[in-house]
C-alpha cells in the first residue's frame, strides 16, 4: 500500500522521466509538418500537475490523484495531452476517498481512466496511447486477482505497456512504414517507468531541464509590422432589391483605396472589412448598394500605440510580467454572444479582431494552447454564449475540455484551419439563436477551400510520399497533397486543386518568412490564371510555419 506522498513523488518522477525524453518522443512523430509535437505537449501537460504537486504535502492518495487530474485537465495541450489528462481524470475519480492504495486500487483506477479516455474520443484509434493504456490496464486487472502488492501489479502493467507499444506499428500502417512506435504510447510508458522508479526503488527521477524561462513580452509591443492604412472599417450592406449594381465593382473600388479587404456576399447582404485611410469614401460608395448596419471603424495606429505603451509600462522595474494573452480577467456575461479564436501572426489576429473576436488566444501549429489558456479567454469574454474557434485540428480537443469548466454557455466549432475560422466568423448573424448560428458557421467553414504551404521538418515516408527535410509541402486542409521545390509553382498548383467551380475569390495570406514582394509576384501569377473567375486579395498574416495560407470561397 502507498500513501499520498508516495503517489505524489511517483507522478513527479514520471513527469520528469517524460520531460527528459520528450525530444525522443517528438522524433517519433511521423507527420512531416512542423507541429506541437507529442512529447512537448504531453510534457507541458503533466508538468502543470508537477507545479501543484510540488507545493502539496497531503498524505491522502485520493486527494493527490484529484489534484493531479484537475491540473492535467487545465494544462492539457494537443490531442496527446488531452488524452493523458482524460486517463488521469478517470484515475482521480476512481481513487477518490482512498487514503492509501494497493495494486487492486491502482488497476481499477487505470481501467477507469481508459474508459474515460475512450468515451471522450469521438473515433478512438487503435495503435495509439489508448491501446497502450488499455492493454496495460487489462494486465493490471489480471495481476490484481492474485495480489494486492502495488509493485507486483506495476511490474505486470509496465511489461504489458511496453509490449503494447511495440505492437503499435502492426495496428497503424503509417507507423510501420516509418519504422517507429506510437509517440503518445511511448510518452505514457516513460511516465509509468518514472512512477515505478519511486514505487519500487524509492528513487525519484530528477528533471534534467534547468527550468529557466524567458520573460514573456507583449506580442503587440514587439510587432514591427508597418501599419499602411489607419482605419479598420467594417459593416454590412443590406442589399436593395431594386439595385442592379454588381458587387464586384464595389470590391474593386475598395481595393483601390485600402488593403486587407474581406468581402462576402449573398442575395441579401454584403459583408465588408477593409483597412483604409478614407472610411468616409468607403461608406459613401457602399451606400449606393443599400443601407448599412453594424458599422464599426477603429483607428489601428492608436490601438497599436496604446499596446506599445501598455507593454512599456509592464516592463518597468517592479511591474508584474505580462503574458502574450493579456487582459484575461473574468468579466460578467453582459452580451448575448462572444467569440474566442486561436491564431498566430499579428495580421491574422487582427483579422479575427476586426471580424468581432473578443479574445484571440496565441497558438497554432507549433504552439498548442492549453485548456486553461482557452478557458481564461472564455471567462474574459463578456458574453452569455461564447463561440470558440480552435482553427487547428490539434487544438479542438483542448477547447472541448473547457466547455464543462466554463461559467457560461460554450460552443466549440470544428474549425481546423484559419480560413475555416474566418469564414465561420463572417457567417455569424446577430439576429439568430446560438444553435442556428453554430450550424450556419459550421456550414460556411466546410464550404471553403483551404490550402497551406509549409516545409518538411524531417525526412519522412508519409502517405505515399518520400519527403526530404526542408522540402516544400502543399496541404489541402490538413492533408498532404504534394511536395515540391518551387514555391510559386506549388502555390499555383495547390490553388488549382482547392478552387472549386462555385468559388469566386482567392485570398493569399503570407507569413513571417515571406516578403510582400514575393507574395505580390505569386498573386500576379494567380491573376493570370484565375483573373476572369476570381477576385484575388493579398493579406500580410505574419503567421509562423506556413509560408502561405490560401483561402478560396
Amino acid at each position: 500500500m502507498i500513501n499520498g506522498s508516495a503517489l505524489r513523488d511517483a507522478i513527479i518522477s514520471g513527469a520528469n522521466n517524460l520531460t527528459n525524453n520528450k525530444k525522443r518522443v517528438d522524433e517519433l512523430n511521423v507527420f512531416p509538418v512542423p507541429d506541437g509535437d507529442t512529447g512537448t505537449n504531453m510534457s507541458m501537460t503533466i508538468n502543470g500537475a508537477v507545479r501543484e504537486l510540488s507545493n502539496t504535502n497531503d498524505d491522502n492518495a485520493g486527494n493527490i490523484a484529484e489534484i493531479t487530474a484537475g491540473a492535467l485537465l487545465r494544462n492539457a495541450r494537443g490531442n496527446s495531452g488531452v488524452i493523458l489528462s482524460l486517463l488521469f481524470r478517470g484515475i482521480g475519480k476512481a481513487l477518490k476517498g482512498h487514503s492509501e492504495i494497493g495494486g487492486r486500487d491502482f488497476a481499477a483506477a487505470l481501467n477507469s481512466g481508459v474508459d474515460s479516455a475512450y468515451k471522450a474520443v469521438m473515433k478512438p484509434t487503435e495503435g495509439t496511447i489508448l491501446t497502450v493504456a488499455r492493454l496495460a490496464g487489462e494486465k493490471a486487472s489480471e495481476a490484481a486477482v492474485h495480489t494486492d502488492d502495488i509493485n507486483e501489479v506495476f511490474d505486470e502493467l509496465i511489461t504489458a505497456a511496453r509490449n503494447a507499444l511495440e505492437s503499435t506499428p502492426e495496428l497503424l500502417p503509417v507507423l510501420k512504414k516509418a519504422g517507429v512506435v506510437d509517440a503518445g504510447g511511448q510518452g505514457f510508458v516513460y511516465i509509468l517507468e518514472g512512477m515505478q522508479s519511486v514505487l519500487k526503488n524509492g528513487v525519484m527521477i530528477e528533471s534534467e531541464e534547468d527550468g529557466a524561462q524567458q520573460a514573456s513580452r507583449s506580442a503587440a509591443a514587439e510587432s514591427e509590422a508597418e501599419i499602411t492604412f489607419t482605419y479598420c472599417t467594417e459593416f454590412i450592406v443590406k442589399r436593395s432589391p431594386e439595385s442592379s449594381r454588381d458587387p464586384k465593382l464595389l470590391r474593386a473600388y475598395l481595393e483601390t483605396i485600402g488593403d486587407s479587404a474581406v468581402f462576402v456576399e449573398d442575395e441579401h447582404i454584403i459583408k465588408i472589412h477593409v483597412h483604409t485611410d478614407h472610411p468616409g469614401k468607403v461608406i459613401e460608395k457602399a451606400l449606393e448598394y443599400g443601407p448599412l448596419v453594424s458599422l464599426k471603424i477603429d483607428n489601428m495606429r492608436d490601438q497599436h500605440e496604446r499596446a506599445r505603451h501598455e507593454a512599456a509600462k509592464a516592463n518597468e522595474p517592479g511591474s508584474e510580467p505580462q503574458a502574450d494573452n493579456d487582459d484575461l480577467k473574468p468579466v460578467p456575461p453582459a452580451n448575448k454572444y462572444g467569440f474566442v479564436c486561436v491564431a498566430a501572426g499579428e495580421g491574422i489576429k487582427q483579422l479575427f479582431i476586426d471580424l468581432g473576436a473578443d479574445k484571440v488566444v496565441t497558438g497554432g501549429q507549433t504552439m498548442n494552447p492549453s485548456t486553461d489558456d482557452i478557458l481564461k479567454a472564455i471567462e474574459a469574454t463578456p458574453a452569455q454564449t461564447v463561440f470558440v474557434l480552435p482553427n487547428n485540428k490539434n487544438i479542438i480537443m483542448a477547447a472541448e475540455q473547457a466547455v464543462s469548466l466554463a461559467t457560461r454557455n460554450v460552443i466549440v466549432l470544428n474549425t481546423k484551419t484559419i480560413p475555416m475560422g474566418l469564414s465561420a466568423m463572417l457567417a455569424f448573424d446577430e439576429g439568430e439563436d446560438a444553435d442556428t448560428n453554430a450550424m450556419a458557421m459550421d456550414k460556411a467553414a466546410q464550404n471553403i477551400g483551404t490550402g497551406q504551404i509549409t516545409y518538411a521538418a524531417r525526412d519522412s515516408e508519409y502517405d505515399g510520399h518520400s519527403i526530404k527535410k526542408g522540402e516544400i509541402l502543399a496541404m489541402e486542409g490538413s492533408k498532404l497533397v504534394f511536395t515540391g521545390t518551387d514555391m510559386a509553382k506549388a502555390v499555383l498548383r495547390l490553388t488549382k486543386t482547392i478552387f472549386k467551380k462555385h468559388h469566386s475569390s482567392i485570398t493569399l495570406i503570407y507569413g513571417e518568412d515571406t516578403t510582400e514582394e514575393q507574395a505580390e509576384e505569386i498573386s500576379a501569377m494567380l491573376g493570370q490564371k484565375f483573373g476572369d473567375s476570381a477576385d484575388i486579395t493579398v493579406v500580410n498574416g505574419g503567421q509562423p510555419v506556413y509560408y502561405y495560407i490560401i483561402w478560396t470561397e
